[in-house]
């Protein structure tokens, strides 16, 4: 029965993540469009939306191109790698408090483990494999020079990630997702956003990294007007690295409302689902919304910040945190 639930929550988890991230497209479009005076889809289907769709059946029956002095079986298994990560690390992420379907009790998380916080890092960074492999596989210098910018990027601000979340776990004493989310459950003021900012920001700025998100993003250049480490890749490859990209923006926009913003816990009288879809919503339009305002940083600029500013910043505060609770 456990194995069968498991199976259910698993198909149900892909069908939805994979339906935000067409969603997600669409959105990001018409953030855009508003922000930058364009209209944004809009001839297919009411409001635009049929563009989902249409785009669906673009990237399902576009020709499959694989370049000829490539490494065919690496070339291949890239994208597979990135979009299998992504999901992977939605495992031990609770997207909904509990809740009662048909008498039984429903636990909208795949597995609890006491090591979650840990496994969705872990699990997210290895995105980083299809990246490289993409790079070197596809016999394509800007590809390859994407994929190292990408490595360098991901590499560096993988410390930062862990670093910036070392002050939470030692406030609540525990690598559990839920366990952390039930350490804010007395209101607002529990917060551990007010307890811990620079923490949040050094975990914001390192999820804009993780998801290759503008404006703190190496993986393409716009001076090149290529598109990096997808350059050589069409049809449903390219869509995978669109729909792990996506995904990840799903999972770390609910993360962060999980660990810094009190999670599913009610709000007054508002459901703590309903709060979530909210602060998550939130989150995922902020991406949109950088997106939209800011230019890329350059690459020294970016280590700069990772290595002279966030560093030094995430260690000060574990050392205060430390002292305040011995």
């Amino acid at each position: 029965m456990l194995i069968l639930q498991s199976v259910i929550k698993s198909l149900v988890i892909i069908a939805v993540i994979a339906s935000l991230a067409g969603l997600g497209t669409y959105a990001e479009r018409k953030v855009l469009a508003y922000m930058q005076r364009r209209i944004g889809p809009w001839m297919v289907g009411p409001l635009g939306l049929g563009q989902i769709l249409a785009d669906m059946i673009k990237l399902f029956f576009k020709e499959d191109v694989i370049p000829k002095k490539s490494a065919k079986f690496a070339f291949i298994l890239a994208p597979l790698i990135s979009v299998t990560a992504a999901f992977v690390a939605m495992a031990p992420i609770p997207f909904l408090p509990e809740f009662t379907l048909f008498g039984q009790k429903v636990h909208p998380i795949l597995s609890d483990i006491g090591v979650g916080v840990l496994f969705v890092l872990a699990a997210s960074s290895t995105c980083v494999y299809g990246l490289i492999i993409a790079g070197l596989s596809s016999y394509n210098k800007w590809s390859l020079i994407g994929s190292m910018r990408a490595v360098m990027q991901l590499v560096s601000f993988e410390v930062i990630n862990g670093l910036s979340l070392i002050p939470i776990i030692m406030l609540v004493g525990s690598l559990s997702i839920i366990d952390i989310v039930n350490a804010q459950s007395g209101g607002i003021g529990a917060w551990f956003f007010w307890k811990q900012p620079i923490c949040f920001i050094a975990f914001l700025i390192a999820s804009f990294i993780e998801c290759n998100r503008t404006p703190l993003c190496l993986t393409e250049n716009d001076p090149e007007l290529i598109a990096g480490v997808t350059t050589p890749y069409g049809g449903m490859r390219f869509g995978m690295f669109f729909i792990a990209e996506y995904a990840n923006m799903i999972t770390y926009s609910v993360l962060i409302a999980l660990i810094f913003f009190g999670g599913f816990n009610q709000i007054w009288f508002i459901p703590g689902g309903i709060v979530m879809i909210l602060k998550s919503s939130f989150f995922f339009f902020l991406f949109l919304w950088t997106r939209a305002t800011f230019p890329h940083l350059r690459a020294d600029q970016l280590m700069g910040l990772c290595w002279k500013v966030l560093m030094p910043l995430c260690l000060m505060m574990i050392f205060l945190t430390g002292i305040v609770n011995i």
